[in-house]
């Protein structure tokens, strides 16, 4: 090899490290040992203006990728924006208008770089070539794969079997990201594991014109703070990149110590070495948690924010929370004494918690203090008064009831 690459096996364990599925390791290995730079791309719709840490998985990944000598490219799916991914859908998605998408992409632009080297990374956008398809073009790309073939893709599946509507335009989205691999000659496109059927769909494309199929990999779906379900906003259990640095810091702080470890994986720039003697000294005794956990939360506001930044959040979030202050900014809310002075009530119409039914279940789970002392009743009315509301480990509502 030459001295501009690692080796072949120096770079598959880099690769292989966090991810899924790789499709084929073999078919990589060829590729690597050409000793030529290899197209990466890794698509991305802008279907909303912001990213999260969910969807910083992947561009770490294109990171390593570029750190190895190899051309990443963010493919901005202007075209199939407006098409909508049906990937895990039970419905069509609403399509987006062109300035909707303009306007995301734009945003998409601004956050990458945070972690991709702007002089390494080349963005591009797909209607760049799907816009220039021919009507034969367009009938030669639609007479490659067949309605059976599309209906062995889980969702449309199940969307089928419950006489749920499928579009026509959506059975295109696969076909339309698939085409890119052929536009752009791509040898590894990397994506989350929801995304496996329009993977593999580009190698088939990429054989029907010709090319050689493009290598696949997968890398998980960052669960969310609750440590359960999938990082996304419509969970409400995200890190967003454009978000400040203070809540950013807090959020990472209240993943639990087991996830903890899953986040320094998929989303650290330390090695799996570090990453192990960290897990074996915790196992020890030799450090505490919390300072580990803070050495993420600090390297995730960091990249984001800056070093200055970072620290101020971690001051900030030690003088507030491990100390059991209440910051500046915390909110107030008044209620009238009796139903609404309950905890189940006043949490949601305070915004605090975001329903009714999450207070009720935080309640019962020993996560609400007032006035520092715990109340695990939800329907237990409070006499009238002022107190400090404490609900999980980062919500404060400074309360007042009449």
């Amino acid at each position: 090899m030459s001295s501009t690459f690692k080796s072949v096996d120096e770079q598959i364990k880099i690769i292989r490290r966090g991810i899924v599925d790789l499709i084929s390791e073999e078919d990589l290995r060829k590729k690597l040992a050409r000793n030529k730079p290899l197209n990466i791309k890794v698509g991305f719709d802008p279907t909303a203006p912001d990213l999260h840490l969910g969807h910083t998985v992947v561009i770490h990944k294109m990171r390593h990728f570029q750190e190895l000598g190899h051309n990443v490219t963010f493919l901005i799916g202007d075209f199939t924006g407006r098409i909508g991914d049906p990937s895990g859908r039970s419905e069509t998605r609403p399509p987006l208008t062109e300035e909707q998408v303009i306007a995301n992409a734009n945003t998409y632009k601004e956050q990458i770089f945070k972690i991709l080297d702007p002089e390494k990374t080349t963005v591009a956008f797909n209607s760049k070539w799907l816009n220039a398809l021919t009507p034969s073009e367009f009938l030669r790309l639609m007479s490659s794969c067949t309605v059976a073939r599309m209906l062995e893709r889980d969702d449309f599946s199940k969307r089928y079997k419950e006489e749920r509507p499928i579009s026509i335009h959506e059975f295109f989205y696969p076909l339309a990201q698939a085409y890119d691999s052929v536009a752009m000659q791509t040898d590894v496109e990397m994506g989350g594991t929801d995304q496996t059927f329009n993977l593999l769909m580009g190698r088939t494309l990429q054989s029907h014109y010709g090319q050689e199929p493009q290598c696949i990999i997968t890398v998980p779906l960052l669960e969310g703070l609750d440590g359960i379900r999938k990082m996304s906003k419509s969970y409400g259990n995200y890190i967003g990149i454009a978000e400040e640095a203070k809540d950013q810091f807090g959020k990472a702080m209240s993943i639990s110590d087991e996830l903890m470890w899953r986040y320094y994986e998929l989303l650290s720039s330390k090695s799996m070495e570090e990453i192990e003697q960290m897990k074996q000294d915790v196992e020890k005794g030799t450090r505490h948690p919390k300072t580990v956990k803070e050495e993420l939360a600090f390297e995730i506001v960091e990249r984001y924010h800056g070093k200055d930044k970072a620290e101020e959040a971690r001051q900030g979030f030690n003088s507030v929370f491990a100390k059991g202050g209440v910051p500046d900014d915390a909110p107030k809310y008044e209620c009238l004494e009796g139903d609404e002075s309950m905890p189940v009530n006043f949490l949601a119409a305070s915004g605090l918690i975001k329903s009714k039914s999450e207070a009720k279940r935080l309640v019962s789970s020993n996560a609400l203090s007032v006035n520092d002392e715990k109340y695990t009743d939800p329907y237990a009315s409070l006499a009238k008064g002022e107190y400090t509301i404490k609900c999980g480990k980062k919500g404060f509502l400074l309360l007042t009831v009449k």
